[in-house]
This record gives C-alpha cells, sequence and structure tokens, in this order.
C-alpha cells in the first residue's frame, strides 16, 4: 500500500487492475488484499490515494471514519469471508466532521452522532501543540482502530490468531501521503 501512495504523491500512477480482463476475473468474487476504512470526503479517494485498481481493496467510507455497528459489519464480512489480511483505518488532514466537532458548534440533523463519535478523540489533543483539527484526526484513527481490535467476537479473534493487521493511517491533504501510525 505504502508503494501505491508514494507513486500517488508524486504524480506517477500505475493504475493496476483497471481494466475489462480485470472486471471479468471478479464476476466469481473479490479477494481485496486490504480493507480500508476511510472518511467519505470527496478530496480522499482511498483506490486512487493508493494506486490501486478494482478488486485490490474493500474500502468502507464515512464521515469521520467512524465504526459504528454497520461499519463493524462491513469490516468483519471482508475480514472473515473474504479474508483480507489487513485493516487500515485512515483519517485525514482538514477533515469537515473532525472540525464540525472540535468547533463545538450547534449540529443538526444526525450531524451530532457522528460528533459524538470524535469528541473523545478531539477531547484526547486538547492542549497540545500543532493544529487542533489534524491531532484530533489522527487521535481518532488510532481510537477507531483500538475499537476495531477489541470488537468482539469477530475482529478480536482474527487479530489474536494473526489472521488480521488491523493500523491506524493519517492522509496528508496537503502532500497526499499517507503516514501510518506506530502504536
Amino acid at each position: 500500500m505504502s508503494e501505491g501512495n508514494k507513486r500517488y504523491a508524486v504524480g506517477k500512477f500505475i493504475r493496476p487492475h483497471q481494466t475489462s480482463v480485470r472486471r471479468a476475473e471478479l464476476i466469481d468474487g473479490q479477494h481485496p488484499f486490504a480493507i480500508v476504512l476511510g472518511c467519505s470526503d470527496s478530496r480522499i479517494p482511498v483506490e486512487l490515494v493508493f494506486d490501486q485498481g478494482v478488486g485490490d481493496l474493500f474500502v468502507v467510507r464515512v464521515a469521520g471514519n467512524i465504526a459504528d455497528d454497520v461499519v463493524l459489519g462491513s469490516i468483519e464480512y471482508a475480514a472473515a469471508h473474504l479474508h483480507a489480511p489487513l485493516a487500515v483505518v485512515m483519517g485525514h488532514g482538514s477533515c469537515g466532521a473532525v472540525a464540525a466537532t472540535a468547533s463545538g458548534g450547534e449540529l443538526e440533523g444526525h450531524l451530532p452522532t457522528i460528533a459524538a463519535a470524535i469528541r473523545p478523540a478531539v477531547e484526547k489533543v486538547k492542549g497540545q501543540q500543532g493544529d487542533v483539527v489534524n491531532n484530533a484526526a489522527r487521535a481518532n484513527a488510532v481510537m477507531v482502530t483500538e475499537r476495531l481490535r477489541s470488537s468482539k467476537p469477530v475482529l478480536s479473534e482474527l487479530v489474536m490468531s494473526g489472521k488480521l493487521k488491523i493500523i491506524a493511517a493519517f492522509y496528508d491533504i496537503k502532500t497526499g501521503r499517507v503516514e501510518f501510525i506506530k502504536d
């Protein structure tokens, strides 16, 4: 994944697996090599960010890359039934969902549900040096990664058995680079 991101960041794409032949190969099933839980932000096209093609990644996108039960079920499906051995929780710079949460303003409709999921990350980084939104987006990716790793029974068992690795990442919207966060 990191090699694909390096190509993306410098504009030297190879754009693998984007042919009619590839589509035909996948008619009877998919075998993604990784799961990516990313934000639904239109500036973060996950397959492009990693220079991957059709069938390579199982992508779940939701504002703030939060993990509710529907998201968890989607990731469980990819890990347990498609046997994807890697899951990446990717936050990003200038995230609108994180910014809205950090601002503390009044949110309408269902947005408070998203903010409630992100708020612990915002609280965790208060007082830290640097940009609060980017710091909170990183912290949120780490917190969601921890939630996935401990999600019972499916994901935690796959992690314990060594069949699934779950890592956090941060996409720098300015540079196009993905930083894999060590925890």
